[in-house]
Order: structure tokens, then C-alpha cells, then sequence
């Protein structure tokens, strides 16, 4: 008998969505996914059913520049596990910013509805745990 084989996805091309029910969906990243989801308005099936049913997006992703604006999830907390490098996640909370330091191997929860964003210190890893419905972004 043959031993099928099938390659496992890369989540740095591939989010999972874990929905709340327990299933989890791979999701191929495209471009347009954070402003379909946003929007609110997709029709395309996998981001309505982030959109509809809820749940966490797990990805990996590398960053080398600081983010260029400000994220926001309404819906739920967000797990950032840096996987290598440096970064600070700067937290902005009741008008001023709290700054939590991330060197390889820590994490940080940031809080439901808190406006974040990553400074580099050098090039980082990251495992991210997002409930994703509702995201937001601002400009800095």
C-alpha cells in the first residue's frame, strides 16, 4: 500500500481560522483579505465566514520596518508570540502608551479593543492569535 503524502501549509501564506465551534479552515492570504474583512461586505466565503462565525486567525508573519498605522480588535483578544528578533509592542490605553518589550520566546496579550502597533528592533518572527472580526486600522 502507498504512503500518501500531503504537505503541511506554511502560515505565513496560509491563515488558520479556528472557528468557535472547534473547526479549523486554512485560509489562503490574498491582498485583499484585511479590507474585505473590514469592510464588512465580501462575498467571498472564506472572510464572511470570519466575518459571520467568529473565531481566531493563527498566522506567522516577518516584519523588518515598524507598522505604518494603528490595529485595533474589537471582537477579542490578540496573542503575539515573537518567534525571533526584537520588537516593543506599544499598547495605547485610557490616553497614554503602555510599551511591552518582546524578545525571542516571550509573548503579549493585547487586550480586546486596545489600539496597537510594532516597533522593530530587529527583524522579527511573529506567531499571531487573532480574533479578527471587526478588525480595525488607523493611520498614526
Amino acid at each position: 500500500m502507498a504512503n500518501p503524502r500531503q504537505p503541511g501549509f506554511d502560515l505565513r501564506s496560509t491563515y488558520l481560522h479556528l472557528a468557535d465551534g472547534g473547526d479549523a479552515l486554512p485560509i489562503e492570504v490574498r491582498p485583499t483579505f484585511w479590507p474585505e474583512l473590514m469592510s464588512g461586505d465580501s462575498q467571498a466565503e472564506d472572510i464572511r465566514r470570519v466575518a459571520d462565525v467568529g473565531g481566531w486567525l493563527v498566522t506567522t508573519f516577518h516584519m523588518d520596518k515598524d507598522m505604518q498605522q494603528w490595529e485595533m480588535h474589537p471582537a477579542g483578544d490578540e496573542i503575539l508570540v515573537l518567534l525571533s528578533g526584537a520588537g516593543d509592542v506599544v499598547l495605547e490605553e485610557q490616553g497614554s502608551e503602555r510599551v511591552v518589550e518582546l524578545r525571542a520566546g516571550t509573548a503579549c496579550k493585547v487586550p480586546q479593543g486596545a489600539w496597537h502597533r510594532l516597533i522593530i528592533r530587529e527583524p522579527v518572527e511573529i506567531l499571531a492569535i487573532t480574533y479578527g472580526k471587526g478588525t480595525q486600522h488607523r493611520p498614526l
